[in-house]
């Protein structure tokens, strides 16, 4: 005589594939959530060189506040022989940004060279790395906000090879206390960027899967909207 049919075993074999794809998620929820935590404190961290190290150059990446008044201060003072700046926008007049400046006509002409090609940080790096081959510097001060400094950097090295970068971080609001916790566009804003971080992470891990994802992560926000008021 045959006994029951046991009609258990299928549900146990789903509610087991449920439980592990539970715990899968919720760890790698909380590895993207420590991520971001360790991604924040470091940024919120980066402060302004008081005494900036002379180097052969120096990139600024447009798109954020005050980027451009620092870069114009270092070839100022002399921390940099000529300045490439990246990322204008192809409608941008050299006078105008001379008048956003301050700079004078004769500065522009000897020391600055203006990038319109580049619309994305990928971008900056690509034209920047021409740029420094082709002039064969050894170290380059890199100018961007504090928040973007990781991307930028990790993409820059990529491209540049053995340059000697000298990150050159400007900080809109100092948020070193762990202010961006309580502060919801600054959440925002590094939230943004750390998805983008790890885009680029990917990317170079993997390069054709990135490839497919690059840009539109890169579009995730306008240049304008991530800068931290």
């Amino acid at each position: 005589m045959k006994g029951p049919v046991r009609t258990d075993a299928p549900p146990r074999r789903w509610l087991r594939t449920l439980a592990v794809s539970a715990v899968v998620m919720l760890c790698g929820g909380l590895a993207f959530l420590g991520g971001f935590a360790a991604f924040s404190t470091h940024v919120a961290r980066l402060a302004t060189p008081v005494e900036q190290r002379d180097a052969d150059a120096i990139i600024v990446l447009t798109g954020g506040e005050k980027r451009l008044d620092a870069a114009f201060d270092l070839l100022r003072s002399g921390k940099g022989r000529r300045l490439l700046i990246s990322g204008v926008n192809p409608s941008a007049r050299v006078v105008d940004l001379q008048l956003a400046t301050g700079g004078d006509p004769d500065l522009f002409a000897c020391c600055v060279d203006i990038d319109r090609a580049a619309l994305d940080t990928i971008g900056n790096a690509e034209e920047s790395a021409k740029w420094v081959n082709s002039h064969a510097y050894g170290s380059v001060i890199v100018v961007t906000n504090n928040y973007h400094m990781p991307r930028s950097l990790l993409e820059l090295k990529r491209m540049i090879g053995d340059t000697d970068l000298l990150p050159y971080p400007v900080v809109n609001t100092r948020l070193d206390g762990g202010e961006w916790i309580t502060k919801r566009e600054a959440l925002r804003v590094l939230f943004i960027e750390y998805a983008k971080y790890l885009a680029a992470v990917v990317r170079g891990a993997f390069p054709r899967l990135g490839a497919q994802h690059a840009g539109v992560v890169e579009a995730a926000a306008p240049a304008s909207a991530e800068m931290i008021p």
